[in-house]
C-alpha cells in the first residue's frame, strides 16, 4: 500500500459536515464516492478534523492508502506519476459530480507513518462576525453571521488573551463520554479586519467538541457587555480547579467558522507524535 496526503478545502454551506451520514450530503461521502470512481475500490479517508454541518476549511487534510491495483487503474497509460494523476483525476470527478463547493489544493505521497489525524500538532481556525460597525460585503454574508448593534472588540481581545495555555476547556466544550476536555490553546486573537469585520483567531493541539464556537460565543458575550472581561477565564479556573460550571453555552453559527490549516512535524518525527497522540487517547 502507498499513502498519499490530499490538501483540499470546501465550502461547507451546502454540505451537513465532514462524516458519512446515511442521505445526507457531507464531504467524506464525495470525497471517498470520487475515489472510488477513478480508482475502481473502495477507499477510506483519515481526516485531520471533522467539521460539523455548515462549518468550511480553507486547508484540511486527508490521508489514503492505495494498493498497487488502484494505482494502475489510476495512471492508465499515461506517463503521469501517482501523485499527478490522482490530482488531476480527483479534481475532474469531483467536478463532474458537481461538487464544485470542494477544491484539491495538492496530492503528495508521504510515509506509511504519516496519520492526518495522529500527527499534527495543531489545528487553526477562524471566525468571523460583522456587527453594526462592520462594512457588509453581499459576496461573503454566507461566510460572515450579523451581530446586531456594536461589539467591544478591544474588550474581548483583553478576555481572549486570559485564556490561552493548557486548561480544561470544559465550560466550553461539549464533552464526549470517556473524553478529555483540557486542551493547549497556543493562541486566541480578536481584531477588526479593513471591512472592520471581527475576526477572531484560534490555534490549538485539539479542539474539542463546540470548543471554537462556544469560545466564540463567550467573547461575544463579553463584547456586548453581558459578562466581565474576566468571566471566561474564571469559568476556565473553575473547570481547571476540577468545578463544573453551572453555565449554559452560547454556540456561534456554523457559517462564520473556517478550518484555516493543520500543522505537522518534520517527516522523522511522525511516529514520535502518533505515539504521543495515542498516548494522551489512552489516558482519557
Amino acid at each position: 500500500m502507498t499513502r498519499f496526503r490530499l490538501d483540499l478545502g470546501y465550502r461547507g454551506t451546502d454540505f451537513h459536515g465532514w462524516a458519512k451520514q446515511p442521505g445526507l450530503r457531507t464531504v467524506q461521502a464525495a470525497v471517498e464516492s470520487g475515489l472510488e470512481r477513478i480508482t475502481g475500490t473502495e477507499v477510506d479517508t483519515v481526516v485531520a478534523g471533522r467539521t460539523d454541518s455548515g462549518v468550511h476549511a480553507r486547508r484540511q487534510v486527508v490521508h489514503i492508502d492505495l494498493g498497487d491495483e488502484a494505482i494502475g487503474k489510476l495512471i492508465g497509460q499515461s506517463n503521469r506519476s501517482a501523485e499527478a494523476a490522482l490530482l488531476s483525476r480527483l479534481r475532474g470527478v469531483l467536478i463532474a459530480g458537481e461538487f464544485h463547493d470542494i477544491v484539491v489544493h495538492a496530492v503528495t505521497e508521504v510515509p506509511e507513518d504519516f496519520d492526518a489525524r495522529f500527527s499534527a500538532l495543531w489545528r487553526s481556525y477562524q471566525y468571523r462576525l460583522a456587527d453594526h460597525r462592520s462594512f457588509i460585503d453581499p459576496l461573503l454574508t454566507q461566510v460572515t453571521p450579523r451581530h446586531k448593534g456594536e461589539l467591544d472588540a478591544e474588550a474581548m481581545a483583553e478576555a481572549a488573551s486570559e485564556v490561552q495555555g493548557l486548561h480544561d476547556f470544559l465550560p466550553f466544550c461539549k464533552p464526549r463520554e470517556g473524553a478529555t476536555t483540557i486542551r493547549t490553546l497556543y493562541e486566541l486573537h480578536v481584531s477588526r479586519d479593513q471591512d472592520a469585520v471581527i475576526t477572531i483567531d484560534l490555534r490549538a493541539d485539539a479542539f474539542c467538541h463546540h470548543m471554537v464556537r462556544a469560545l466564540v460565543g463567550g467573547l461575544i458575550k463579553v463584547g456586548s457587555g453581558n459578562w466581565a472581561v474576566t468571566r471566561p477565564a474564571e469559568l476556565i479556573a473553575e473547570a481547571d480547579a476540577g468545578l463544573t460550571p453551572d453555565v449554559p453555552m452560547f454556540v456561534t453559527p456554523a457559517e462564520g467558522l473556517v478550518l484555516t490549516e493543520v500543522g505537522y512535524p518534520a517527516p522523522e518525527d511522525y511516529a514520535v507524535r502518533n505515539a504521543q497522540t495515542m498516548a494522551r487517547r489512552d489516558q482519557e
